[in-house]
């Protein structure tokens, strides 16, 4: 399956509340998603999972869900999941060849 044969999918699913623009929507949830991955994880931290199995189903799930935000999100921004994909790419590409790949900020 493809980035966009996956988007093509997630959109056919998509039910929004009434009255909630879908940019706000999709990224409130995939913000969301998100958190969940990041709670999950501290009770990794915590000790809670007693094996790397009971992580990885849980993990993936979540992973799930914040790849359907994404890419509904993706969508209602006027991009594909191929692009986004092209340009983060591209973005990486572009901070290797220069030696900037360390580091913060968006202008590097």
């Amino acid at each position: 399956m493809t980035l966009n044969e996956y988007q093509t999918h997630a959109l056919k699913t998509r039910i929004y509340p009434p009255d909630i623009d879908g940019i706000n929507y999709s990224l409130m949830s995939l913000l969301g998603e998100v958190g969940e991955i990041a709670n999950k994880y501290k009770k990794v931290l915590r000790g809670d999972y007693q094996t790397r199995t009971e992580w990885d189903s849980m993990i993936g799930a979540e992973l799930g869900d914040a790849l359907w935000y994404m890419a509904v999100l993706a969508h209602e921004l006027g991009f594909t999941l191929k692009e986004i994909a092209l340009l983060n790419q591209e973005k990486l590409a572009s901070r290797r060849r220069r030696n900037v790949i360390q580091g913060s900020g968006d202008d590097r």
